[in-house]
């Protein structure tokens, strides 16, 4: 058992209990212990739900080591200080919504566009039972659904590795998913001179540097987790709308979090936001640095 702990907020809605269980199956797979947080105004109120969930996990994993806290504040703050330093922070989200409860508002996007760590988000309505710890090791290797990579370049190296990780950590396989912007061509009139054909040639190099981009990102890594089957594309659409159609087959998506300053605070891309909105299967957010 490490040092480290997955911390999961509750509030004692039906979505907090998706995240706790989720964030129980995700301390197992990573030998952690499991931190639950009610974030509360008073912290009389906290007991009955914190003792609930707790009985929940201890009787789904009776082995897995459980610290309760009720903290008085905002969720979004809380969980932020308590997850610093932690394995992964869990939070569960409404679809189409926000959190229900104490968690109220968009606190899955506040979350995301703050916390210093990976962040998972759970949605209330993404099929259950999708790859638990205890289904993975009767299933075997890449017995169940893949560890879904949305990749914007080799930028992204961090979010690749922990990709990887994350599809070693289930014993599954992992499908990078590179959406290339679209390129408008104008057709061109037809011409009795031969055409040279550079500007197609032009294009077929384009064309290729794109599909190369998964390819060549995940390189090195697939050296390193050669038992790990990878299947690399690059798709000609948008990379929200081609991510949410690839997470209905997916056990978990995992992307960079590219944080954009604004004039109330850095606030996510479109890509993450869509996902956290639209997505089949639970997200897994890794802040990108610089």
């Amino acid at each position: 058992m490490t040092h480290q702990n997955v911390v999961v907020g509750v509030d004692g809605s039906l979505v907090a209990v998706r995240a706790l269980d989720q964030a129980a199956d995700e301390a197992v797979r990573r030998a952690a212990g499991l931190h639950i947080v009610y974030a509360v105004a008073d912290r009389d109120e906290a007991p009955p739900v914190l003792a609930s969930a707790a009985a929940r996990v201890r009787g789904r994993h009776p082995g897995l080591p459980v610290v309760i806290s009720a903290v008085e504040g905002g969720a979004v703050e809380t969980l932020v200080h308590e997850g610093a330093g932690a394995a992964l922070t869990v939070v569960g989200t409404r679809g189409l919504g926000g959190i229900t409860g104490r968690l109220a508002g968009s606190v899955s996007l506040r979350l995301a566009a703050q916390t210093r760590g990976p962040l998972l988000v759970v949605r209330d309505d993404c099929p259950r039972d999708r790859g638990t710890p205890a289904a993975e090791r009767e299933r075997g290797t890449h017995g169940g659904p893949p560890v879904l990579l949305g990749l914007e370049g080799d930028a992204d190296a961090d979010v690749a590795a922990y990709a990887f990780q994350e599809a070693e950590r289930r014993g599954v396989a992992l499908r990078v998913l590179h959406a290339a912007a679209h390129r408008h061509t104008t057709p061109e009139m037809p011409s009795p001179i031969p055409p040279a054909g550079s500007g197609r040639r032009h294009g077929d190099l384009d064309d290729r540097a794109e599909e190369a981009v998964p390819r060549f990102g995940v390189a090195r890594l697939r050296e390193r987790y050669p038992e790990i089957s990878v299947d690399a594309r690059t798709v000609r659409t948008s990379p929200a709308r081609a991510l949410v159609e690839a997470t209905r087959e997916s056990a978990v998506v995992v992307i960079g979090v590219h944080r954009r300053p604004g004039p109330l605070g850095r606030h996510l891309g479109p890509v993450a936001h869509t996902l956290l909105h639209r997505s089949h299967c639970p997200v897994l957010l890794v802040p990108v640095t610089g």
